[in-house]
C-alpha cells in the first residue's frame, strides 16, 4: 500500500536499532491499542452474563435493569453484587467481569463514607481510591487515554495549522510572507493561560462535556501553531531554492503540485522530528491545566486532577500522588525516548553526502 524511498526505508531501520526508542513506540502504540478497548478491561459492566439460558453483552449495549435478571428494581444492575448473588444462592448463573470492575465514575465506599481506601487487591481497588472512593487505577486507565486522544488530535490541528501558513509563507515570500510574520509575532504575545482562564470563566455551566473539551482543544491550538510555522517556514524557503524546484516550473508544475508533491515530502524529517515533542508537550499542558483547574472540566478523569488531589491529601493519602505522578512519567519518558529514536533516524546528517 505504501511505497517508501531508499532513503526513507534506511531511516525507518536506524529506528528500529535504536531499541530504546523502538521498544518504547511498540509499547505507546500497544497503549493505544489497548485504550481503544478499554471498556473490555475497565468498567463496571459485566463482560458476558448467562442468566436462565441467555446470553447478554452489558458491555456495549443498553444498560440492563435489575428485573432482567431477577433482582425486582429497574434501575441499572450492579454487575458485582449480581455476580456476589449467584454466588450465594448456588445458581447456574454465571458472568464474567473486567481485570478492573470499577468505571472512572462511579463512587465505592464500602463502609458508607467517601474517603481514600488503601491499595487493597481484596476489594479490587489495586491503586486505592481517591477522596470520593473513586477507584484510581480506572481513572488513571481513562485518563491516560484521554490525554493521549487529546495530544494526538493537538498535534494533527497543529500540524495542519503549521504546514500550511509556514509553506505559504516560504514558497510565496514577499509582502505575503512579511504580513504574516507581523501577525504572528502579535499573535504570539498574548498569554496563553490568561486567555484559557478568561475563556472557561464565560462558558455556560450547562456544556456538555465533549464541547468543553472541544474549545479547550481550540484554545490550546489556537496558540500553539506558531512555532511549526517558523519551522516549515525555513525549510520551505531552503528547498525552493533547489534545482528540483525550479525544474518542476520550468516543466509547467502547478504551485500546488510543487509544494505537496515536490517540498513537503522533502521536509518529511523536520516534521517526523518535532511529532513526538508535540505530542510531550500537549500532554504536560494539560495536564498542567487540570492540576490548575483549567483544563478538562470534572468529573472527567485526568491525570492533573489526580495530582492536585495527591498534593492536597500527601500525608493520608500518599498513594494518589504516587500512582498519578508514576503514570505520568512513564507515558512522557516513552514519547520522550521515542523522539529521540526519532529525532537521531530522521537526522539529514547521517545520510546526505557533501562533496
Amino acid at each position: 500500500m505504501f511505497r517508501f524511498n531508499p532513503q526513507t526505508l534506511k531511516k525507518l531501520r536506524r529506528f528500529r536499532e535504536i531499541k530504546r526508542g523502538y521498544y518504547s513506540f511498540i509499547i505507546l502504540v500497544s497503549l493505544l491499542v489497548l485504550s481503544g478497548f478499554g471498556e473490555l478491561v475497565v468498567n463496571n459492566r459485566a463482560l458476558l452474563v448467562s442468566h436462565d439460558g441467555e446470553w447478554y453483552f452489558p458491555t456495549y449495549t443498553n444498560f440492563h435493569p435489575g428485573s432482567d435478571f431477577g433482582l425486582g428494581y429497574s434501575y441499572e444492575v450492579n454487575y458485582r453484587d449480581l455476580s456476589a448473588h449467584y454466588k450465594e444462592t448456588g445458581s447456574d448463573n454465571w458472568l464474567v467481569m473486567p481485570l478492573v470492575p470499577f468505571n472512572p465514575y462511579e463512587n465505592h465506599a464500602p463502609g458508607g463514607i467517601f474517603k481514600p481506601i488503601a491499595p487493597a487487591f481484596s476489594d479490587g481497588h489495586y491503586l486505592g481510591t481517591d477522596t470520593t472512593s473513586r477507584d484510581i487505577l480506572s481513572r488513571l486507565f481513562y485518563g491516560t487515554r484521554i490525554a493521549l486522544i487529546f495530544s494526538l488530535a493537538f498535534m494533527a490541528c497543529v500540524y495542519v495549522i503549521g504546514i500550511s501558513i509556514g509553506c505559504a509563507m516560504g514558497y510565496f515570500g514577499g509582502v505575503f510572507d512579511l504580513t504574516f510574520q507581523r501577525l504572528i509575532e502579535i499573535w504570539s504575545n498574548i498569554p496563553f493561560l490568561y486567555m484559557v482562564i478568561i475563556v472557561f470563566s464565560v462558558i455556560p455551566a450547562n456544556f456538555s462535556i465533549s464541547t468543553r473539551i472541544g474549545i479547550l482543544l481550540t484554545v490550546m491550538v489556537l496558540f500553539s501553531w506558531t512555532s511549526m510555522t517558523y519551522y516549515m517556514r525555513t525549510e520551505t524557503y531552503k528547498e525552493k531554492s533547489r534545482d528540483y524546484t525550479a525544474a518542476a516550473k520550468i516543466i509547467g508544475a502547478s504551485d500546488s503540485r510543487i509544494i505537496f508533491r515536490h517540498i513537503l515530502p522533502n521536509v518529511l524529517s523536520t516534521l517526523v522530528t518535532f511529532m513526538p515533542f508535540t505530542i510531550v508537550s500537549a500532554i504536560s499542558a494539560i495536564t498542567a491545566l487540570d492540576f490548575l483547574g483549567f483544563g478538562l472540566p470534572p468529573p472527567t478523569p485526568s491525570l492533573g486532577e489526580l495530582l492536585k488531589q495527591g498534593t492536597a491529601n500527601l500525608r493520608t493519602a500518599p498513594w494518589i500522588v504516587t500512582s498519578a505522578f508514576g503514570t505520568l512519567v512513564v507515558l512522557l519518558t516513552l514519547v520522550t525516548f521515542i523522539g529521540e529514536a526519532v529525532r537521531e533516524s530522521f537526522d539529514p546528517k547521517k545520510f546526505t553526502i557533501y562533496r
